[in-house]
């Protein structure tokens, strides 16, 4: 999660948490198997937004002839890649460009005590750009205590996972969902989460070994007990490796270590392939939720929950949690679209999270998690709009049958 250190402008009263009534209800996805609005002129143009990674199969990297080139021309060899060349953060090789993200298979680097030890990135921004806008955005809302999920996750909310990566700062964590894609029904490799999970933003790159974890400690086990945790428990779907990737181009234009312009399309789609196995996602995890490319106005879109596995204290990244909330509007600044904000006391970690809302009877993906304030009280997320959706369509229509 972007951190926004803010003043503090008025509340609206604080809100009842649902119970396990409407939307919480919705989701509880029991699985079938266990074992931004705003013109983005760049969405539309899959080599500004779109990326393809180095495959592998059983460890060996095998890469179209087209990618092996464009690695060639940055000096990569894949296999010195894949031995720790990856931990070379040189700003000159730290690929930025949609053609160069390389993502191959390192089958056994995401072992249980790598992913426990993972981190959030906390970023901050001026209290100036927290209230440029205020004329713009609603009165700031009453915290919501972050509520935990029912265990087994695989039972309660089966499509929310952890995104691991690694950045110049070490092994980090953000929040998923397993999304469907409409050209590939039952059988989707999609998965939702933040621009800034995956991108840097304008002043970096890629980052690197992007893995999806659905239902990740699927007992909410505590940090001494998944010491002795088996492997399904940990990752009961199994590891999901990014092989494309897609963010905005508002994301990798405007995003920077403090949200910046970008945060208004801090959103990213990932396909992805098992380091084990080879049915779908959608088809291992039993369960994946419609996107709403809609952009209800705050006061049409209804209850919102955010969900995600908030890794800042107190929190510490191994339990998925919820929070459930109206939303109102959030903007950074009027030249921006506005963004969704709920009360949530979600911590970094909750990062690419998806918010869920219940439209026509159905949980559907609305948002996902892109900004808090230092004081962790609100989370806010772009509104996905047309822009998003020719994001998703363009990754659907290229990548989903591979």
């Amino acid at each position: 999660m972007r951190s926004i250190r803010t003043s503090a402008p008025p509340r609206r009263g604080r809100r009842t948490v649902l119970t396990a009534t409407g939307l919480v209800a919705a989701l509880a996805l029991t699985a079938t198997a266990c074992g931004g609005s705003g013109k983005d002129e760049a969405s539309d143009k899959p080599d500004a937004t779109t990326s393809q990674a180095a495959g592998g199969d059983g460890g060996k990297a095998t890469i179209p002839s087209d990618l092996a080139d464009r690695l060639k021309e940055h000096g990569i060899d894949v296999d010195r890649w894949k031995d720790g060349g990856w931990e070379d953060w040189d700003k000159d090789k730290w690929l930025r460009e949609a053609k160069d993200f390389v993502n191959p298979v390192i089958e056994g680097l995401w072992k249980p005590e790598r992913m426990r030890s993972a981190e959030e990135a906390d970023k901050t921004v001026t209290t100036q750009d927290a209230s440029a806008a205020e004329g713009v955005s609603d009165p700031e809302p009453a915290p919501v205590d972050a509520q935990a999920e029912k265990t087994p996750y695989h039972e309660n909310a089966a499509p929310v996972g952890k995104v691991f990566f690694d950045s110049p700062e070490g092994p980090s964590v953000c929040s998923g969902t397993v999304i469907k894609d409409v050209n590939h029904p039952g059988k989707s490799n999609l998965v939702w989460t933040a621009g800034h999970c995956v991108h840097a933003g304008g002043e970096g790159g890629w980052y690197r070994n992007l893995v999806f974890v659905p239902a990740y400690n699927d007992l909410g086990k505590s940090e001494a007990e998944l010491g002795s945790a088996s492997a399904s428990e940990v990752a009961p779907y199994g590891n999901w490796w990014a092989d494309w990737a897609s963010t905005s181009g508002g994301w990798i234009q405007g995003g920077s270590d403090t949200g910046g312009d970008g945060a208004p399309y801090d959103y990213a789609v990932l396909h992805v392939k098992p380091e084990q196995g080879g049915k779908s996602l959608e088809e291992t995890v039993g369960a994946a939720l419609d996107v709403d490319f809609s952009a209800p106005s705050a006061a049409e879109a209804g209850e919102m929950g955010a969900w995600g596995y908030p890794a800042a204290p107190p929190y510490n990244g191994l339990q998925m949690f919820k929070c459930l909330d109206t939303p109102g509007r959030f903007s950074l600044s009027p030249g921006l679209p506005t963004m969704y904000r709920i009360g949530c006391t979600m911590t970094g970690g909750s990062s690419g999270g998806g918010w869920f809302r219940v439209r026509d009877g159905e949980t559907v993906l609305v948002s996902n998690t892109s900004i808090g304030p230092m004081d962790n009280t609100w989370l806010a997320g772009p509104q996905l709009g047309e822009d998003a959706e020719a994001l998703y369509q363009n990754m659907s229509r290229t990548y989903g049958g591979q």
